[in-house]
């Protein structure tokens, strides 16, 4: 059975995602002979790495998405016009970076919507830079919700490493506005999301543990009432659907547990309650998924890292279980 075609957009093109995609590539072409894989962004980006690593290009440029269907398995480029004079200037955040990045994004989200593919891993944007070239969008999640004509609450963060699982109720905005946002209809959606994902995956077994928003999960609505009020009731309606959640539980012990493998996942409340232990155990090898699209979607968990840019000291291995997990939640199948 043919393997299914895997869009990667490069990212901000003065960051650290053509300089990853060369290292990895050039040293593990064994991936890219396994299917069609179509990189997506600026020529000049990958050449200033593969001219300073000494590689010889690793890729055949395309003029159209759709040529794809009539090549062999391996890695190929496409340069959206938008994008092909405008300058780049490597490991500095710039608004024309910022332009690459949102318009290789658009490509591949038309590739999905043409049929060429059905899922995506992307490298780091700078969301400043994103803004700046006038792409209204927080981030990649957020971009690729409105694509599909989802509102940001109805898909779910998930960051996933070897140890730890992470979903998020709210991404990223502002911490005194997360109280307001945690409602039984966004809770409900992130435990199915997340449910389905952990079965997706293998995990189904063990629960999900979900955080309390408060201290100590808010000691029987002593210090806020929220975990009372609303969390609580969602996680009892949640086991009622047969979903296989638990808690609240008070943030500062549940984690401890989910690392010694008593839950497949923990269902935190906003962006550093979840990700700052689990960058902790996992900070150069998580993955970012995106779930709730109607596509699959993984990124590295990184920045830019516009201040290591060429220096090879960033690691490849979230790029490399992103593209891993892409392969397996798309065919069943790994690397």
């Amino acid at each position: 059975m043919p393997k299914k075609t895997l869009l990667i957009t490069l990212g901000d093109a003065n960051g650290l995602g053509p300089e990853l995609a060369c290292r990895l590539f050039g040293e593990d072409i064994f991936i890219a002979a396994k299917r069609p894989i179509i990189m997506i962004g600026s020529a000049a980006s990958l050449l200033a790495h593969t001219e300073r690593l000494n590689m010889d290009p690793f890729w055949e440029t395309i003029e159209s998405p759709s040529d794809i269907t009539s090549k062999a398995y391996g890695v190929y480029l496409y340069e959206p016009a938008s994008v092909r004079d405008v300058p780049i200037t490597v490991g500095q955040a710039t608004k024309e970076g910022g332009f690459i990045a949102g318009e290789s994004l658009q490509a591949a989200c038309q590739c999905i919507t043409d049929g060429i593919a059905t899922g995506m891993v992307t490298l780091p944007l700078h969301k400043a830079m994103l803004q700046e070239a006038g792409f209204d969008f927080p981030g990649h999640t957020e971009f690729l919700a409105r694509y599909a004509g989802l509102a940001d609450d109805e898909v779910c963060m998930h960051l996933c490493g070897e140890i730890l699982r992470v979903s998020l109720v709210t991404t990223h905005p502002a911490l005194r506005d997360v109280p307001d946002m945690i409602t039984e209809e966004r809770l409900l959606r992130t435990f199915k999301l997340t449910d389905e994902f952990m079965k997706q995956v293998g995990h189904g077994e063990r629960p999900i543990a979900v955080c309390g928003l408060n201290p100590h999960a808010g000691e029987s609505g002593k210090i806020g009432t929220e975990d009372r009020d609303i969390v609580t009731p969602a996680v009892r309606k949640a086991q009622e659907m047969g979903m296989n959640v638990e808690g609240p539980y008070p943030a500062d012990t549940l984690f401890h547990k989910a690392a010694r493998g008593v839950y497949s996942s923990v269902v935190a409340m906003y962006h550093d309650q979840g990700l700052a232990p689990l960058k902790l155990l996992h900070f150069s090898e998580a993955v970012n998924v995106t779930l709730g699209l109607p596509f699959v979607r993984t990124s590295v968990d990184h920045g830019t890292g516009f201040d290591i840019v060429g220096k090879d000291i960033a690691h490849t291995n979230s790029f490399r279980e992103a593209i891993r997990l892409a392969i397996l939640m798309l065919e069943g199948d790994e690397l």
